[in-house]
């Protein structure tokens, strides 16, 4: 039974590694998606989902190690020479750990300016559209105005 609490542990690390590869390959993508010329909203979104994906199922293994590793520390402790392997195995997987949430996180704001960097020409874009739309409506206006002439002979007093 210690053993396999062992192996759970070291299998839920490594599925964490893994899911964290995962996750900076998925940076990647939005990176790309976010630098393109053509900002596509759709792809974007779908990225941002899968990401959201990864979020949770990095949450449920969290639970689930911290769970399996209250029950099964004090084991670990009183055999330390026993588990000697596998400590040193869980010690090395959870420096990787760290290293990759390091880069997920710095992904995570990199592409968060490159976000509201494509938001802001987007609104420029759509104030820019506003602007022309009032300009040709007053310039619409005007020209209809230069048209009239007002009647010039008539009598306005009573």
């Amino acid at each position: 039974m210690e053993q396999s609490g062992a192996q759970i542990l070291l299998q839920s690390l490594e599925k964490k590694n893994q899911l964290l590869d995962e996750m900076i390959a998925q940076n990647g993508v939005q990176e790309e998606i976010l630098k393109s010329e053509e900002f596509d909203m759709d792809a974007f979104d779908k990225a941002i989902d899968k990401q959201s994906g990864y979020v949770e199922q990095l949450e449920r293994l969290d639970q689930g190690f911290e769970s399996v590793y209250d029950r099964f520390r004090e084991e670990l402790i009183a055999n330390k020479d026993r588990y000697r392997n596998e400590i040193l195995r869980m010690k090395e997987l959870i420096q990787q750990i760290t290293d990759k949430v390091v880069t997920v996180n710095a992904g995570n704001m990199r592409n968060k300016a490159l976000a509201e960097n494509q938001f802001k020409k987007k609104r420029q874009a759509i104030g820019t559209g506003v602007t022309k739309h009032r300009v040709a409506k007053n310039y619409y206006n005007s020209m209809n105005d230069l048209n009239f002439v007002s009647p010039q002979f008539y009598d306005n007093k009573k």
